[in-house]
């Protein structure tokens, strides 16, 4: 199993350059980031900067969206990246949030998904590509190697993803829910002729190491129960298009029933510890949606994930633990994860 970090930009920018040059350091093979050009700073400019400070990590957005992005240029900047430091990028994409929600739009179709994916990896892949009538291809990349995982919940996202994905991120650790969603991706690759096996799959999720007393439970929870809120917002628009029962789409009843005490949603507190307003979410779902606890309750939970498909899990690093969280990953809990090869006598 692999394992990443999620950051958000937050000033300075520095301090972003130093929690992945940390991740590095304690054994992590992803930098991922938040990318939402009007609540935090410009992540394309960063990564730049992450790279040139690290040897090994790959680095992406968790997620950009085809709205806000022109897709040959979302394409140009993965494949000069990838001239300049070696094929070590990975772009995540989904529909859009807050990156559109802000600006008073809307998440785009997964028509704008399905396409977009295609033109960004044809470009970053140095293949010509069909664009508006015109054929397509950057002149001056030679090298440049880059994958698109798509992001998803509800049942047309995740056949889109099947179809067309690299890879698979779920934005949430509950293993019943991760199961569902992973089997609804490999059978829409399978049906479309795809290999299911050549999907990555990623689970992305808050997680903080603590003791088994009530109080650090408790304070855990309140440090990621933000997750729920964000994730409600995806779980909104499913219930939107299938009602709360998913309307014979098999949609877990765990993902859909939380949100009924769901008022709104304030994106000026998006993804912070702090937010207000995610009362709703409660502890049961904290503790399904996130890791918390000890390290070996995190060893158990992860080699659940794994066992269902999961190959990479990547930290929303957005608490009050963020460089004790990544030493003990290091340390304690992803050497149990990782996948040792026996040498033969």
């Amino acid at each position: 199993m692999d394992f990443g970090v999620v950051l958000q930009t937050n000033p300075p920018a520095w301090r972003t350059v130093g929690l992945a040059k940390q991740a590095e350091e304690h054994g992590f093979d992803y930098v991922w980031t938040f990318d939402s050009h009007l609540l935090w700073q410009e992540p394309y400019v960063i990564y730049s900067a992450i790279l040139h400070e690290t040897n090994r990590v790959i680095v992406g957005p968790m997620v950009t969206n085809p709205a806000t992005r022109d897709w040959t240029v979302t394409a140009s900047v993965f494949a000069t990246l990838n001239e300049m430091y070696g094929n070590r990028t990975v772009c995540g994409i989904g529909r859009g949030d807050s990156a559109v929600r802000v600006l008073n739009g809307k998440p785009t179709t997964l028509k704008d998904v399905r396409e977009a994916t295609h033109v960004i990896r044809e470009l970053a892949n140095c293949r010509p590509v069909e664009v508006n009538g015109t054929t397509l291809q950057f002149p001056w990349a030679r090298t440049s190697a880059l994958e698109v995982w798509v992001a998803a919940y509800g049942p047309l996202a995740l056949k889109t993803t099947g179809e067309v994905g690299d890879g698979f991120i779920l934005q949430l650790a509950d293993v019943d829910i991760a199961r569902w969603m992973i089997g609804a991706v490999r059978k829409a690759a399978a049906d479309a002729g795809r290999d299911p096996d050549a999907i990555t799959f990623c689970v992305a999720a808050p997680a903080y190491v603590g003791d088994d007393s009530p109080e650090s439970l408790a304070h855990m929870r309140e440090q990621c129960r933000w997750f729920g809120g964000m994730v409600g917002n995806h779980v909104a628009d499913i219930v939107a298009k299938y009602g709360d029962s998913g309307g014979g789409q098999d949609i877990p009843q765990a993902l859909t029933d939380y949100i009924k005490g769901r008022e709104g949603y304030d994106y000026n507190s998006h993804g912070r510890a702090d937010n207000d307003h995610v009362d709703f979410v409660p502890d049961e779902i904290v503790d399904r949606f996130c890791l918390l606890g000890t390290p070996e309750q995190h060893v158990a939970k992860l080699e659940e994930l794994k066992a269902i498909g999961v190959d990479q899990f990547a930290i929303y690093l957005q608490h009050d633990n963020k460089e004790e969280t990544m030493r003990l990953y290091g340390e304690s809990i992803m050497p149990a994860l990782r996948d040792h090869v026996t040498a033969k006598a």
